[in-house]
């Protein structure tokens, strides 16, 4: 009973996007479990995959309207859970930085949701999946819109990547993107296409939510009610201030503090440190 109160305890203790890792984890062992006991007596289909992925099929989905985002929480093979896991993990600690978890969870969710109606529009309109049924599993549709909508918000901001350098957000999102775009008539296009539609939530819906003249969105305003304020990359200040005094005081502070970052990454910077160079950028 100790291990399963401390996990419980880790569990709660977690971030929102820890949590969902340790859920969609949770689940694969489960399935794989399931799925050993149920090859004994001859099944080669677990009921799991069976009542939870999502059918390309308008008229499955309809018996199981449960499936266009429970699918997002199921997954074929390990490579498939790790992958997902790893980009959820790295774009989800960024994320944070900026919105709430309450948003964080919305997103992964409604992009699930999202991914899911593309792929099932894609099967009753392109001519490639003609008379074709299949499954999808994965929640790579959910993390897509996380990962799109921190690229929209941010799309300056710089990752230390080993091996590669300084990289851009918005170019690792475009990576994302080209690699869908160039795959949408292969083996998995539907599953592409569905990746597209978390990716399409994503920048639509922060794109619409920035801009305040546009309320397109309204609806899902309480969505980002929480947001948090982004920090903006930060140059030497070219307005003029009252005094010299100041004006040099203010500069010393902010080399100081890019002089921190770096040596030691933001995350180590103060709250106030934070604030102050967000003031300083506008």
């Amino acid at each position: 009973m100790s291990l399963i109160n401390e996990l419980k305890s880790k569990f709660k203790s977690a971030s929102i996007i820890q949590q969902l890792i340790y859920v969609n984890i949770a689940v694969f062992i489960i399935t794989l479990i399931l799925s050993s006991f149920s090859g004994l007596y001859g099944n080669k289909t677990n009921f799991i995959y069976e009542w939870f992925s999502l059918s390309s099929s308008f008229e499955e989905m309809i018996i199981k309207p449960w499936s266009l985002v429970s699918y997002g929480f199921l997954h074929h093979g390990f490579l498939h859970i790790l992958f997902n896991c790893l980009v959820l993990h790295f774009f989800g600690r960024l994320f944070l930085e900026y919105f709430s978890e309450k948003q964080a969870l919305n997103f992964y969710i409604l992009g699930t949701l999202f991914g899911g109606i593309a792929y099932l529009l894609s099967y009753s309109y392109f001519p490639l999946f003609e008379g074709k049924v299949h499954t999808m599993v994965g929640a790579s549709a959910g993390i897509t819109a996380i990962v799109i909508g921190i690229a929209t918000y941010i799309p300056n901001y710089q990752l230390q990547l080993r091996f590669i350098g300084y990289v851009k957000v918005w170019q690792l999102a475009g990576v994302f993107i080209l690699f869908d775009l160039i795959s949408l008539a292969g083996g998995n296009g539907g599953g592409h296409i569905a990746h597209l539609g978390g990716a399409l939530f994503g920048y639509i819906y922060v794109s619409k939510a920035s801009n305040k003249k546009s309320n397109l969105f309204s609806w899902f305003s309480e969505l980002f009610s929480n947001r948090k304020k982004p920090l903006q990359t930060v140059y030497k200040s070219t307005k003029k201030t009252s005094t010299k005094k100041s004006t040099n005081n203010k500069q010393a502070k902010i080399d100081s503090i890019l002089d921190k970052i770096s040596k030691t990454g933001y995350e180590t910077l103060t709250k106030e440190e934070k604030e102050f160079l967000f003031k300083q950028s506008n």
